[in-house]
């Protein structure tokens, strides 16, 4: 991209709206809009089968939008594609790379792919940037989940883009691989780079400057991550002691609590009816056995009460959105 090309810099990196997409008569994205800010890292969640991961391709023009419209580093997403899959580093959320080509050799091919000058020194960088350097002619079929997710952020970052669209990219690793992960995506978001990511862990999601919720098509929220759950207007009672599962059966038949989560040893009792909710947590509190406290609803208290409220839009003959 020359500099005149490049957007502003208090210009938003992702700016669409309206972006609808079918597959024969199923609406996979519907109406969707986002709009994502420079330097963010921006939360993408929803259950499977939501259209995050066709949303994405739209976003980086490798699927067309049926409607809608907007840009992506201050390209068309619908009528210059090739233009943005030059500038955008996309990770899918299945390994794409070759298993019987090495870690360099893998890199290498990108790297021929994109006509990067300085091949070699440019994955020689990606090598000790991602920490792959002593595995560089190990295969990459016989690495392990984490390792292959290192390798394919390196591949995404070869070209130096600044917008990096990542689905999943944690999905079936280790904890550990995934605090290193997260650890590399907040050092590029440090050096300007934006990057919207998909995931279903909301220890991550927490890490996001900002979050969309998506449900069967529809966007439901967005927002600062830290407001999330004061937008949604959830409050929140956390409940700990003997028989929380008769408990848990009781309130369920409870109008004022909405929704009834465990966690762990403790339940998580939350509505929208702030008068009604702490009435009857102070009637059950009095009553024991169980203790019951005040806390401020989370993400994941959120998360669960919109998915709640979702309807999913295909047939039930087991098809899911893409």
């Amino acid at each position: 991209m020359s500099a005149a090309d490049q957007p502003p810099a208090d210009a938003a990196v992702i700016d669409v709206t309206g972006l609808t997409k079918r597959f024969g008569d199923k609406l996979v994205v519907d109406d969707f809009d986002i709009r994502v800010p420079k330097g963010a890292i921006y939360g993408f969640l929803g259950p499977n089968g939501s259209g995050k991961t066709t949303t994405i391709r739209m976003l980086c023009g490798l699927l067309t939008a049926d409607a809608g419209q907007g840009t992506c580093l201050g390209f068309d997403v619908r009528n210059e594609p090739e233009q943005i899959k030059q500038e955008v580093g996309y990770m899918t959320q299945k390994f794409s790379l070759y298993e019987d080509l090495s870690i360099r050799e893998n890199l290498d091919f990108v790297a021929r792919m994109y006509r990067l000058d300085n091949r070699r020194a440019r994955v020689d960088t990606a090598l000790e940037d991602l920490g792959l350097a002593d595995r560089a002619k190990q295969l990459a079929g016989t690495l392990s989940g984490g390792w292959k997710q290192r390798l394919a952020l390196a591949a995404c970052l070869l070209h130096s883009p600044s917008l990096l669209l990542l689905d999943e990219p944690t999905a079936g690793v280790d904890p550990k691989a995934r605090r290193d992960f997260w650890d590399e995506i907040r050092r590029l978001s440090a050096e300007g780079v934006t990057v919207l990511v998909s995931t279903h862990y909301m220890d991550e999601a927490v890490q996001c400057d900002f979050i969309t919720y998506i449900a069967y098509g529809k966007k439901l929220i967005d927002g600062p991550s830290a407001e999330i759950p004061k937008m949604v207007g959830l409050e929140t009672w956390r409940v700990d002691g003997p028989d929380l599962a008769a408990l848990e059966t009781r309130l369920k038949q409870e109008p004022a609590a909405a929704q009834v989560a465990r966690f762990g040893t403790v339940l998580h009792v939350s509505g929208t009816d702030k008068p009604a909710l702490d009435a009857l947590a102070e009637r059950l509190n009095a009553a024991g056995p169980q203790r019951w406290r005040r806390e401020e609803a989370g993400l994941e208290e959120a998360f669960i009460y919109l998915m709640a409220g979702s309807r999913d839009n295909f047939s039930r003959d087991g098809e899911a959105a893409a």
